[in-house]
């Protein structure tokens, strides 16, 4: 679930309900490359330390604290949901995603009288913290087809709901209820068989889960996206060397941004130096990348480098040149793949640290698991 802004993010130290910017900031670094920039996660975070670590007497109405060792306790945080989130690795569900929108609602003011107690009404029942279960969505979109045909776009969920079920009349046999909980999305990514592309743009492959549909040019992008990183920490990035030089015309803004990021940018496989007094030399760039597109990658880097409100956070800068680098050089859509291409990409997918979400945050693969296929035609 993702919101529009940070109203849904709860942090509790020693069971007491703060806000807290440095920890709001950890969370915010623990998702970076998973979910979109500009959307947020839902998150409950219980912190329990010695009282000695934290001092709560900082705000009148005790909704601020000051940790002592503020630096340790960020990274802590970011690392420890990064690590759950890797271990996790959530499958997007092909009929939940078909309504998965992110929303805004109004944040929880830990100081108000009245919005505590709805607080506790909401998520402290009498036997203790408990979460309620989201409401099934409502049934109002149809897949259209040619000759008439309508297909319920959530037909799994509304068939869930009902405890109708249709006699078989001898038509075949009930398929076996298997459950429906796949072990890990890695091994379960590594057993896809590709059975062709839709219109070229995405893999349809098949395994015991269920039918999966992958993003081509996304699952691409992830894979050299982690690559990237991999390379730039190593100082082994792989690049060419242009035929001739390319010339930049770059505005004041952008020309200091380019001296603040060019060693980053020099790490990632980048050769450029001054020409004249507004425009830089290109000469050298990272593998992969096409020439015709190396002009608009680098003022897109600058310009988005150029709007940054705050000092740039040089790790965040590393990640947006490796998540440009990748989408600039990965498989497109409307690009045919033969069979063992298509066997490569899931092959390399299954290898990556976080194989359901392009740096950028959208989905890369989507299952419709096997009890959504059964419910659709009614034999479950």
């Amino acid at each position: 679930m993702q919101k529009l802004n940070r109203s849904s993010i709860y942090i509790f130290v020693n069971g007491r309900l703060i806000r807290d910017r440095l920890v709001q900031h950890a969370i915010t670094e623990a998702y970076r490359n998973i979910i979109p920039p500009t959307v947020f996660p839902v998150v409950l975070l219980f912190l329990e330390m010695p009282a000695a670590e934290v001092d709560v007497n900082v705000h009148p109405s005790k909704t601020e604290v000051r940790f002592r060792q503020q630096t340790v306790l960020h990274d802590f945080v970011r690392d420890a949901i990064r690590a759950a989130l890797m271990k996790a690795r959530p499958v997007p569900q092909f009929v939940s995603e078909i309504h998965a929108h992110p929303t805004a609602s109004p944040s929880l003011t830990p100081g108000a009288r009245a919005e505590a107690i709805a607080w506790r009404t909401v998520y402290e029942p009498a036997g203790g913290f408990a979460l309620q279960a989201p409401v099934a969505p409502a049934i109002n979109e149809r897949f259209q087809f040619q000759e008439g045909i309508a297909v319920e776009a959530n037909a799994a969920v509304s068939l869930a709901r009902s405890a109708e079920i249709i006699p078989d009349n001898g038509c075949a046999p009930l398929m076996p209820d298997e459950p429906d909980v796949p072990s890990q999305l890695a091994p379960s990514l590594a057993s896809l068989r590709p059975l062709g592309q839709i219109r070229e743009s995405f893999i349809l492959a098949v395994n015991p889960e269920g039918l999966w549909i992958i993003d081509q040019h996304v699952a691409h992008e992830r894979v050299l996206f982690e690559k990237v990183l991999k390379q730039r920490s190593s100082k082994g990035v792989e690049s060419q060397r242009l035929l001739m030089p390319l010339i930049l015309e770059l505005t004041p803004a952008q020309q200091a941004v380019f001296a603040e990021i060019s060693e980053e940018l020099h790490e990632n496989g980048f050769e450029a130096e001054p020409f004249g007094t507004r425009s830089v030399a290109l000469k050298c760039a990272p593998a992969g990348v096409e020439g015709a597109q190396l002009e608009h990658m680098l003022h897109e880097l600058l310009e988005q480098f150029s709007r940054e409100e705050q000092k740039l956070n040089m790790e965040a800068v590393r990640h947006r040149i490796a998540a440009s680098i990748a989408c600039h050089a990965a498989i497109k859509v409307n690009m045919p793949l033969e069979q063992n291409k298509m066997e490569w990409l899931l092959g390399e997918l299954a290898k990556t640290e976080c194989p359901m979400s392009c740096p950028h945050g959208r989905p890369v693969v989507l299952r419709y698991s096997m009890k959504d296929i059964q419910r659709a035609f009614k034999r479950i």
